[in-house]
């Protein structure tokens, strides 16, 4: 998808997923389990191709250290917004997903998420994000990446179980559960939105 395009004619319906209650309730459910044991604040996390920081935003208010990468501004310049409305501290930055160190977003990430970048990719900017992402993570890091799977169909590409695990070599992945997210119905009806979390933890 081309994210420069749809932000710049006003197309994400990406983040209607914050107004979407039962995929709400299971990123709420998602976040809850790492966090579970451990006294805030959690530690720095990362919110790969953040968007108009959604996700972020959420992720400061629940306690963590969080910084927001896109390579869209116009989407950035939502994020800003959206973080200085919510009164949190989330730092933005500029930069590809598949190119990280590049961008300087830091290291030692203990939660990365990623709510709909890598199924995007080709297989080659797939491997480059996997190499990136375990480069800035924590030993004990854990990501958890969104995917719709692998068919045909307009959009979005799709990625599936053996296309992660060839991109994240240094990562097991431990879980796998559908996302909830739902779509207008005609838009439904087309892309047959059945997504999936998976969870991966660094080895």
């Amino acid at each position: 998808m081309h994210y420069q395009l749809a932000y710049s004619i006003g197309f994400h319906p990406w983040e209607d997923a914050a107004t979407d209650q039962p995929f709400v309730d299971k990123i709420s459910e998602l976040f809850d389990r790492e966090e579970a044991g451990r006294e805030r604040p959690f530690g720095p996390a990362l919110d790969l191709g953040t968007g108009s920081g959604i996700w972020a935003v959420e992720l400061a208010k629940r306690g963590w250290q969080v910084t927001g990468v896109d390579i869209v501004d116009k989407a950035l310049r939502r994020a800003r917004d959206r973080v200085a409305e919510a009164g949190v501290d989330v730092r933005l930055v500029h930069g590809d997903v598949t190119d990280l160190r590049a961008a300087d977003v830091g290291s030692g990430y203990r939660l990365i998420v990623d709510s709909g970048t890598f199924h995007d990719f080709d297989t080659e900017r797939q491997r480059a994000m996997g190499r990136e992402v375990t480069a800035v993570a924590a030993a004990d890091a854990t990501l958890l990446l969104i995917a719709w799977p692998r068919r045909r169909r307009p959009l979005i590409r799709g990625a599936d179980r053996e296309e992660i695990e060839l991109a994240f070599p240094d990562w097991t992945i431990t879980g796998v559960e559908q996302s909830h997210f739902t779509l207008p119905k005609l838009m439904e009806a087309v892309l047959r939105p059945d997504e999936q979390w998976y969870r991966l933890r660094r080895r």
